[in-house]
């Protein structure tokens, strides 16, 4: 059932609904860029909404705005690409394989710019993410949850590739951020005959905890607080609402199995002092 929701939602998303993006339930557009004055439309709806996340952001001290511009527009240019690739990488294993990769290495060195790494130490948050999320792919194309098509194979990764990457990032800045500000109870560890990795561990292994958060968050108010892509993408694809809950359902289990993976990894490699900051 799976396997045939999400080719159908993946027929929606890409061949049948033409260029204009997912249709609705009467045929037309779910968004409507053609033409100029389409175009004209989202360029300025996506810049207006930029431009207040600036402002507000600035006016409340938490910044001085330029990252969510540079988000976006980041953003616009990195999709814009993928939109014009997508149909070439689709077509091919070995080019699928290296787009997984290459959304590795990006959210490796994202993760790794995010919690303050330099040098060589940049490449560790590889095998966090990694491991997080390329067995659970793997697994579910062997089971035949996923039909074995790159169609399914690059949204799926990217998806867990993603969560492993926030998790990631979280864990990893947390555990640094508790060695930091609970350095004398990591010395007072160690004074009292603690190893380095257990010393490490008492102060940060409940910060790092927080990083699982967000993702129970999620899967408890699943379709209570939020409606997620993966159930909305499949109903525009014409699947179920069963179906489609089907989908979001492995979707979410994955993502919780990634970042148990992910999170435990990071907090390894930080108490054994394989990641952390310049000193």
């Amino acid at each position: 059932m799976i396997t045939s929701t999400l080719l159908a939602a993946m027929d929606g998303l890409n061949g049948s609904t033409g260029a204009s993006g997912p249709n609705t339930s009467d045929g037309s557009a779910l968004i409507d860029v053609s033409g100029v004055d389409g175009v004209v439309r989202l360029v300025v709806v996506v810049l207006v909404f930029a431009g207040f996340a600036a402002g507000l952001r600035y006016l409340a001290g938490l910044g001085n705005g330029r990252d969510e511009v540079v988000a976006i527009v980041r953003a616009t240019v990195q999709l814009g690409v993928v939109g014009l690739l997508i149909a070439a990488v689709l077509g091919s294993w070995w080019l699928t394989a290296a787009f997984v990769g290459l959304m590795i290495i990006v959210a490796a060195l994202t993760s790794a710019g995010r919690m303050g790494l330099r040098g060589p130490h940049r490449a560790w948050p590889l095998l966090p993410v990694a491991a997080g999320a390329l067995p659970v792919t793997v697994v579910l194309l062997v089971v035949g949850l996923l039909p074995l098509e790159p169609i399914s194979v690059i949204p799926t990764g990217g998806i867990l590739i993603g969560n492993a990457m926030t998790a990631t990032t979280l864990a990893g800045r947390r555990a640094l951020d508790a060695l930091t500000e609970r350095r004398g109870e990591y010395e007072a560890g160690l004074s009292i005959g603690l190893m380095p990795r257990d010393a490490a561990l008492l102060v940060t292994r409940e910060a790092t905890r927080l990083a699982l958060v967000p993702a129970l968050d999620q899967t408890r108010t699943v379709g209570l607080v939020t409606l997620p892509g993966a159930f909305v993408g499949t109903l525009l694809g014409g699947a179920t609402p069963l179906e489609a809950a089907a989908l979001q359902l492995v979707v979410l289990a994955g993502i919780l199995l990634a970042q148990s993976v992910a999170v435990p990894l990071t907090l390894e490699l930080v108490v054994r002092d394989i990641i952390h900051r310049p000193r």
